[in-house]
């Protein structure tokens, strides 16, 4: 329940604008002028209890408590380290990054990257920190986190090793700002050690709010260095590219910078080639310092080089108006075992459980050199939260994307989910370029304008994980989840006195005993005994709670017991429930699948989102993700009262009502 408070809790937090690129949310409630503020008042340098200056800090595995390579690690100031820190010296550069013992030159790359560009560089490094007179050992840092901003507050308390910085450090030594940066990072992530291996793209993309794509040289599209011209124009994160007058022509190149600020080519156009000779001095930029950047022809590029990595930003992150700025959606998503988590369409049988989302495209592309006409959009699927789950023994899961056209039937529509059988007879028209166990998985397309169903997965079925999908797009575009409405359609099956037949009338009696009524326990005791004698269904009993339910949806009278009419009625609900349970238990295994189960809801006149089948799948199923009879009773019985007593409530359907805390305690404890 408290998850299900915390989701409501962010939903309206991002809807009043927090966690916008220009209102980051408080990392862990942490508030960097509150805390800096009370350090200086009392004269001391900030701890930080969240990420406190410990192994845990450190890692889980490599960097784990007790192994050799965290030995003798002491965990230090800046000032501690050299007689005069600085935060920034003479602005950030690319160069000021140079790799310690950790895997992460990665996030490398992308922090020199970020550099290049001042209004992100800002946008991750805020403004007026220093070792100066507002100095308390606390600076503060903001990365884009699958869909949000945060803001995270650490202390300067760093890890070292014989005196030395232990990873990220500047190479002159009194420089802290990348080091302290490659701490806030760890911090959001669980620790030092999470860091280890990935893709410049990530941290492209945490530092941007930017789509990230990834393109393999050894067989580029047709159209690459095109590619690297829009994403330029559009004020994109990549290596940069531009024409330089070569002997009277105009010479493609490429601009590139290893991490580790060592090791350069040494072929055509290197830093000490002679086709330099042959370029005006005013066209040659800083060519021959031994920096670690290097220039090469782009057919050269294309021989040596496996990828080309490419973040487009979103339009709040440009303040450049001579920029083109893309059309970006946004939104969030769960796999759940058993009821969301479809896996891939290898999986026909639960591959249309997965959650389903809706692009229109309206406008081609504007592209005079293009030949192909269509619209261009990039989609990007990522999984959140997997790093700081290394701890406990899991990493990423193998994720991919597939689109179909949506049927001319549902265009416009946005309350539908579509079934098993529309995915048996429709072949899917893209995909992502491969499943693969990445943070995400990104694909260019360019497509005809219409509708189309984006449907992410996990590659097989019945895995757990949270995930954002996001399109974009060059014209604007309209993408929103495409779900089942929540809605139910409840017949009266009301039976009264005067009709029960006698034979039926006969066995209340029986049944009910003296008081000619009967009790959520005697209820339990008579369901029991029929069900014990079904070999059809399988079943460990009715509980006292599931009785207590179908006692409180048929009790008219608020005496907590059924007479003659309520049982009755009541009689009939479960022999239409055992005709539905059977009838959707396909392989007559006296069980039913949770996909057997939403379209025995249905059937039951239930329609419902991903989100709330994710909750009764949840609380119903069994570990082994089927539903027993008396747990769909129960499931069908709790719902039926729920839409019975909210439409009471709504008596002019407004669908809204307003309770007090007496009513809500009232409602939530039947």
């Amino acid at each position: 329940m408290s998850g299900m408070a915390s989701n409501l809790a962010k939903k309206r937090a991002l809807a009043a604008g927090f966690g916008t690129n220009a209102n980051a949310v408080k990392y862990l409630n942490q508030d960097f002028e509150a805390l800096r503020a009370q350090c200086l008042s009392r004269g001391g340098l900030f701890s930080d209890p969240t990420f406190p200056a410990a192994p845990e800090s450190l890692g889980f595995n490599e960097l784990g408590p007790g192994s050799y390579k965290t030995r003798a690690v002491q965990w230090k100031r800046p000032g501690e380290l050299c007689s005069s820190p600085e935060f920034i010296v003479g602005g950030a550069t690319r160069t000021d990054i140079c790799q310690g013992a950790l895997g992460d030159c990665w996030l490398l790359a992308a922090i020199a990257s970020l550099t290049l560009n001042e209004d992100v560089m800002a946008r991750v490094v805020p403004v007026g920190q220093s070792f100066g007179e507002s100095y308390a050992g606390i600076f503060h840092f903001q990365f884009w986190q699958f869909g949000e901003w945060v803001d995270v507050v650490i202390d300067d308390r760093l890890p070292t090793k014989d005196g030395e910085l232990l990873f990220v450090h500047s190479a002159e030594g009194s420089e802290f700002w990348s080091a302290l940066l490659e701490k806030a990072y760890a911090k959001v992530n669980g620790c030092y050690e999470a860091l280890s291996g990935g893709s410049t793209t990530e941290g492209f993309e945490d530092f941007t709010g930017g789509i990230a794509e990834n393109y393999d040289l050894r067989k580029p599209p047709p159209n690459m260095f095109q590619i690297i011209k829009k994403a330029i124009e559009s004020g994109a994160l990549l290596g940069c590219s531009i024409d330089v007058t070569y002997r009277g022509r105009k010479e493609k190149l490429i601009r590139i910078r290893n991490p580790w600020g060592q090791v350069e080519w040494t072929g055509a156009w290197s830093d000490s080639s002679s086709e330099w000779n042959s370029v005006d001095d005013s066209e040659r930029q800083n060519v021959k310092a031994d920096d670690g950047e290097f220039w090469m022809s782009f057919t050269e590029f294309l021989r040596h080089y496996s990828r080309i990595e490419i973040c487009t930003l979103t339009p709040d992150t440009l303040t450049d108006d001579s920029v083109k700025h893309w059309s970006v959606c946004n939104y969030d998503g769960s796999w759940r075992k058993g009821s969301t988590a479809g896996g891939c369409r290898n999986h026909a049988y639960t591959f249309w459980m997965n959650p389903q989302f809706v692009i229109r495209l309206d406008e081609e592309d504007d592209d005079p050199d293009d030949n192909e006409v269509g619209c261009s959009f990039v989609v990007g699927l990522i999984q959140k939260n997997r790093r700081r789950l290394r701890k406990v023994g899991e990493d990423m899961h193998t994720i991919g994307f597939a689109i179909y056209e949506v049927p001319s039937q549902f265009h416009g529509q946005r309350e539908v989910h579509l079934d098993k059988n529309y995915f048996l007879t429709h072949a899917q028209k893209a995909r992502s370029e491969t499943f693969v166990n990445l943070r995400e998985v990104s694909t260019r397309f360019k497509m005809p304008p219409g509708e189309y169903l984006i449907v992410p997965s996990t590659f097989e079925p019945h895995l757990n994980g949270d995930f954002c999908i996001r399109v974009f797009s060059e014209k604007q575009t309209e993408t929103r989840p495409c779900d089942d409405p929540v809605k139910a359609d409840l017949d009266d099956e009301t039976v009264s006195d005067a009709e029960v037949d006698a034979g039926f009338r006969g066995l209340f009696t029986k049944l009910a005993g003296d008081d000619m009524e009967i009790s959520a326990a005697e209820l339990k005791t008579i369901m029991n005994k029929i069900v014990s004698k079904r070999t059809d269904i399988k079943t460990d009993g009715f509980s006292l709670e599931t009785c207590r339910i179908m006692v409180n949806l048929m009790d008219d009278s608020g005496n907590g017991k059924l007479g003659l009419g309520e049982f009755a009625t009541l009689w009939k609900k479960v022999q239409k429930y055992l005709g539905i349970y059977k009838k959707n238990d396909m392989d007559n295994s006296g069980t039913m699948s949770t996909p057997e189960m939403r379209m025995a809801l249905k059937e039951a006149g239930f329609t419902l989102n991903n989100g709330i089948y994710q909750i009764l799948v949840a609380r119903y199923a069994e570990p082994d993700m089927t539903i027993d009879f008396d747990n769909f009773v129960a499931c069908l019985m709790r719902l039926d009262m729920m839409f019975r007593v909210f439409k009471k409530i709504d008596a002019h359907d407004s669908g809204s009502i307003e309770l007090d805390f007496h009513q809500w305690l009232t409602f939530t404890m039947i």
